[in-house]
């Protein structure tokens, strides 16, 4: 078994953090052109009505052409939401899981002056926590970004592989000439997620996909528990299951999986091109499974 010792995530999540430095580097020069010398004076500034005014005008204000701000796997996001997430990532804050909740509960009479009212808040309280003038360069900051795209390019990650396993079982249904319907979207059940089901006359398979970069550590474990808990739910409510899981060197034990089939693939989930083949190979393999519910 060859293992992917370069740790690529890193390399590509480096990649992209890089790719929104102009979106940095326009936050700086706006703030220097409202009269902060610096990001560090800015967020220093003890007059704390006028950055909340400062950062309104940043929320108004369109980012100038050829100004993006990237995802997880380098992909543009939408102007007003990029405004958005730089400012919580350049606060070390996470704008969407965390702030955004928030937003209804300030002061303000539109969602930009309220979010300029919270990103303030945030501001205040995190210039005590980071006081040096380093902090607020980009070399430091570039760091936050990475942690941040990190959470983005995992869930786009999850989504890539649903969407390679649709594709893959409506080719195969096809030339099998295997009349059972993919579907279109998660399935929600018992708090679980399933990211794609097949459906037959004679009942339904739910396929939760499930991918891992990293071999070891706590949130291993908390993987391993994840794939046996949608297993047990899905069980529970009726369902056969058929777990597809794609991690290296995954320690779960296979054998103690409930459910009369599952795909585990030995590959690091960044390995898209490699993984692709083995798992037709692997799905072909399984189609008597789906062939038991037409």
């Amino acid at each position: 078994m060859a293992f992917a010792v370069e740790n690529i995530r890193l390399k590509e999540l480096a990649i992209v953090a890089e790719q929104n430095r102009p979106a940095f580097q326009d936050f700086v020069a706006f703030l220097r052109s409202e009269g902060f010398e610096t990001l560090h004076s800015f967020v220093m500034s003890e007059d704390d009505d006028r950055a909340k005014a400062t950062l309104l005008r940043y929320l108004l204000r369109p980012l100038p052409q050829g100004i993006s701000l990237y995802d997880g796997i380098a992909r543009p996001y939408a102007p007003e939401k990029a405004k958005w997430l730089l400012l919580g990532w350049v606060f070390r804050d996470a704008p969407e899981q965390r702030l955004r909740p928030m937003i209804s509960s300030m002061p303000g009479n539109n969602a930009n002056q309220k979010k300029a009212d919270l990103i303030n808040q945030i501001r205040i309280y995190i210039r005590s926590i980071f006081p040096e003038p380093t902090r607020w360069e980009w070399t430091a900051i570039s760091e936050v970004f990475i942690d941040r795209l990190e959470g983005s390019r995992r869930a786009i990650k999850g989504t890539l592989f649903e969407a390679i396993v649709r594709r893959q079982l409506d080719a195969l249904f096809k030339a099998r000439h295997v009349g059972l319907k993919i579907s279109d979207t998660e399935i929600k059940l018992g708090g679980e997620t399933y990211d794609v089901s097949v459906i037959g006359k004679g009942g339904q398979i739910l396929i939760p996909v499930k991918t891992r970069e990293t071999m070891g550590g706590g949130h291993a474990l908390l993987f391993t528990r994840d794939i046996h808990k949608s297993i047990s739910v899905a069980h529970d409510a009726g369902y056969e299951c058929l777990p597809i899981i794609i991690a290296e060197s995954w320690a779960g034990d296979l054998a103690a999986l409930s459910c009369k089939e599952q795909i585990y693939i030995n590959k690091n989930p960044n390995q898209v091109l490699e993984v692709e083949p083995i798992l037709a190979d692997e799905l072909e393999k399984r189609l008597p499974t789906f062939q038991s519910i037409m």
